[in-house]
Protein backbone atom coordinates (compact mmCIF):
# COMPACT_ATOMS: atom_id res chain seq x y z
CA UNK A 1 0.00 0.00 0.00
CA UNK A 2 1.09 3.43 -0.85
CA UNK A 3 2.53 5.45 2.71
CA UNK A 4 -0.74 6.75 3.56
CA UNK A 5 -0.51 8.68 7.00
CA UNK A 6 -3.61 6.81 8.55
CA UNK A 7 -2.83 8.06 12.16
CA UNK A 8 -6.24 10.39 11.79
CA UNK A 9 -7.94 7.98 10.14
CA UNK A 10 -11.14 6.48 12.69
CA UNK A 11 -12.38 2.73 11.90
CA UNK A 12 -15.34 1.00 13.07
CA UNK A 13 -14.76 -2.88 13.19
CA UNK A 14 -17.95 -5.09 13.54
CA UNK A 15 -18.06 -8.76 14.57
CA UNK A 16 -19.83 -10.99 16.76
CA UNK A 17 -16.58 -12.79 16.94
CA UNK A 18 -14.39 -11.23 19.22
CA UNK A 19 -11.25 -13.24 17.60
CA UNK A 20 -12.45 -12.19 14.51
CA UNK A 21 -12.40 -8.60 15.60
CA UNK A 22 -9.24 -8.76 17.45
CA UNK A 23 -7.80 -9.96 14.21
CA UNK A 24 -9.23 -7.24 11.91
CA UNK A 25 -8.34 -4.34 14.31
CA UNK A 26 -4.61 -5.92 14.68
CA UNK A 27 -4.29 -5.87 10.52
CA UNK A 28 -5.58 -2.06 10.74
CA UNK A 29 -2.84 -1.32 13.67
CA UNK A 30 -0.53 -2.81 11.41
CA UNK A 31 -1.48 -0.34 8.92
CA UNK A 32 -0.91 2.49 11.32
CA UNK A 33 -4.76 3.24 11.75
CA UNK A 34 -4.74 5.99 14.62
CA UNK A 35 -8.02 4.22 16.42
CA UNK A 36 -10.34 1.27 15.88
CA UNK A 37 -13.22 1.12 17.61
CA UNK A 38 -15.00 -2.06 17.93
CA UNK A 39 -18.75 -3.43 18.24
CA UNK A 40 -19.89 -6.48 19.28
CA UNK A 41 -22.90 -6.57 16.66
CA UNK A 42 -24.86 -4.07 14.16
CA UNK A 43 -27.25 -3.03 16.66
CA UNK A 44 -24.46 -1.79 19.05
CA UNK A 45 -22.53 -0.10 16.01
CA UNK A 46 -26.09 1.79 15.26
CA UNK A 47 -25.87 3.31 19.22
CA UNK A 48 -22.10 3.91 18.77
CA UNK A 49 -22.81 5.66 15.51
CA UNK A 50 -25.84 7.96 17.09
CA UNK A 51 -23.71 8.31 20.24
CA UNK A 52 -21.04 10.10 18.14
CA UNK A 53 -23.44 12.02 16.28
CA UNK A 54 -25.20 13.21 19.13
CA UNK A 55 -22.06 13.47 21.76
CA UNK A 56 -18.73 13.01 20.24
CA UNK A 57 -17.17 13.71 23.65
CA UNK A 58 -19.05 11.48 25.27
CA UNK A 59 -18.53 8.71 22.09
CA UNK A 60 -14.61 9.12 22.43
CA UNK A 61 -14.17 10.00 18.70
CA UNK A 62 -15.51 12.89 16.41
CA UNK A 63 -16.07 10.35 13.45
CA UNK A 64 -16.07 7.04 11.97
CA UNK A 65 -13.90 7.37 8.30
CA UNK A 66 -15.14 3.80 7.49
CA UNK A 67 -16.63 0.62 8.79
CA UNK A 68 -15.39 -2.73 8.73
CA UNK A 69 -18.54 -5.05 9.14
CA UNK A 70 -18.90 -8.83 9.42
CA UNK A 71 -21.82 -9.81 7.15
CA UNK A 72 -23.18 -12.49 9.82
CA UNK A 73 -24.26 -11.54 13.01
CA UNK A 74 -27.25 -11.59 16.18
CA UNK A 75 -28.83 -9.68 16.26
CA UNK A 76 -28.38 -7.77 14.37
CA UNK A 77 -26.40 -8.31 11.07
CA UNK A 78 -24.10 -6.40 8.22
CA UNK A 79 -26.17 -5.96 6.18
CA UNK A 80 -29.17 -4.59 8.10
CA UNK A 81 -26.56 -2.55 10.02
CA UNK A 82 -25.70 -1.29 5.85
CA UNK A 83 -29.40 -0.87 5.36
CA UNK A 84 -29.46 2.21 8.59
CA UNK A 85 -25.82 3.81 7.46
CA UNK A 86 -27.51 4.12 3.74
CA UNK A 87 -31.25 4.88 4.61
CA UNK A 88 -32.06 5.94 7.80
CA UNK A 89 -32.69 9.44 8.82
CA UNK A 90 -30.41 9.05 12.21
CA UNK A 91 -27.56 8.01 10.31
CA UNK A 92 -24.19 10.50 10.62
CA UNK A 93 -22.97 10.25 7.61
CA UNK A 94 -24.64 8.49 4.53
CA UNK A 95 -21.56 8.52 2.39
CA UNK A 96 -19.46 6.87 4.85
CA UNK A 97 -17.33 3.92 3.25
CA UNK A 98 -18.71 0.65 4.39
CA UNK A 99 -16.28 -2.66 3.81
CA UNK A 100 -18.47 -6.05 4.44
CA UNK A 101 -16.41 -8.70 5.80
CA UNK A 102 -17.73 -11.72 4.91
CA UNK A 103 -17.02 -16.03 4.24
CA UNK A 104 -19.33 -15.99 1.53
CA UNK A 105 -18.45 -13.94 -1.29
CA UNK A 106 -19.94 -15.93 -3.78
CA UNK A 107 -21.39 -13.46 -6.75
CA UNK A 108 -25.25 -13.62 -5.47
CA UNK A 109 -24.14 -12.55 -2.11
CA UNK A 110 -21.71 -9.98 -3.99
CA UNK A 111 -24.55 -8.93 -5.65
CA UNK A 112 -27.08 -8.37 -3.27
CA UNK A 113 -24.32 -6.67 -1.06
CA UNK A 114 -23.68 -4.03 -3.61
CA UNK A 115 -27.22 -3.45 -4.27
CA UNK A 116 -27.66 -2.57 -0.86
CA UNK A 117 -24.94 0.11 -1.03
CA UNK A 118 -21.54 -1.60 0.06
CA UNK A 119 -18.20 -0.04 -0.95
CA UNK A 120 -16.43 -2.86 -0.98
CA UNK A 121 -16.17 -6.70 -0.30
CA UNK A 122 -13.51 -8.39 2.03
CA UNK A 123 -13.59 -11.91 1.92
CA UNK A 124 -12.55 -13.87 4.92
CA UNK A 125 -9.71 -15.57 5.15
CA UNK A 126 -8.27 -12.30 5.11
CA UNK A 127 -5.13 -10.58 5.18
CA UNK A 128 -3.15 -7.44 6.06
CA UNK A 129 -2.45 -6.84 2.41
CA UNK A 130 -5.93 -7.46 2.01
CA UNK A 131 -7.10 -5.28 4.27
CA UNK A 132 -4.84 -2.99 3.15
CA UNK A 133 -6.37 -3.31 -0.47
CA UNK A 134 -9.58 -2.50 0.43
CA UNK A 135 -8.45 0.75 2.36
CA UNK A 136 -6.73 1.18 -1.02
CA UNK A 137 -9.67 1.07 -2.78
CA UNK A 138 -11.88 3.61 -0.46
CA UNK A 139 -8.88 6.46 -0.32
CA UNK A 140 -7.80 6.12 -4.47
CA UNK A 141 -10.92 5.32 -5.96
CA UNK A 142 -13.97 6.50 -4.40
CA UNK A 143 -17.07 6.46 -6.54
CA UNK A 144 -19.63 9.03 -6.67
CA UNK A 145 -22.87 8.32 -4.40
CA UNK A 146 -25.95 7.90 -6.67
CA UNK A 147 -29.36 8.43 -5.28
CA UNK A 148 -32.46 6.75 -7.59
CA UNK A 149 -35.78 5.73 -6.09
CA UNK A 150 -34.80 2.43 -5.04
CA UNK A 151 -30.85 2.52 -4.27
CA UNK A 152 -28.58 4.86 -2.65
CA UNK A 153 -25.33 4.43 -2.41
CA UNK A 154 -21.67 4.00 -4.37
CA UNK A 155 -22.04 4.06 -7.97
CA UNK A 156 -21.97 0.19 -8.75
CA UNK A 157 -20.10 0.13 -12.08
CA UNK A 158 -16.44 -0.02 -11.49
CA UNK A 159 -15.58 -0.21 -14.97
CA UNK A 160 -14.53 3.13 -16.98
CA UNK A 161 -16.27 2.79 -20.47
CA UNK A 162 -16.72 4.74 -23.36
CA UNK A 163 -20.40 5.97 -23.57
CA UNK A 164 -21.87 7.63 -26.26
CA UNK A 165 -24.46 9.84 -25.09
CA UNK A 166 -24.54 12.46 -22.09
CA UNK A 167 -23.54 11.40 -18.72
CA UNK A 168 -26.24 12.24 -16.59
CA UNK A 169 -24.45 10.25 -13.76
CA UNK A 170 -21.79 13.75 -13.61
CA UNK A 171 -23.11 15.82 -10.97
CA UNK A 172 -22.86 19.30 -12.04
CA UNK A 173 -23.35 22.92 -9.36
CA UNK A 174 -26.84 23.04 -10.83
CA UNK A 175 -27.29 19.74 -8.66
CA UNK A 176 -30.18 20.32 -6.27
CA UNK A 177 -28.64 18.05 -4.07
CA UNK A 178 -25.18 18.27 -4.14
CA UNK A 179 -23.17 20.74 -2.60
CA UNK A 180 -19.89 21.76 -3.91
CA UNK A 181 -17.68 23.52 -1.40
CA UNK A 182 -14.90 25.78 -3.12
CA UNK A 183 -11.57 26.61 -1.38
Amino acid sequence: MTNYNLERFTVLVVDDNRYMRQLLTMALKALSVGQVRQAEHGGEAIEILKLMAQDPMKAGMMSVDIIFSNWQMSPVDGLMLLRWVRRAKESPNRFIPFVMVTGYADPKRVAEARDMGVTEILAKPFSVQGVAGRLQQVIERPRQFVHTMTYFGPDRRRRQQVFMDDDRRLLTDADPEVEIVHD
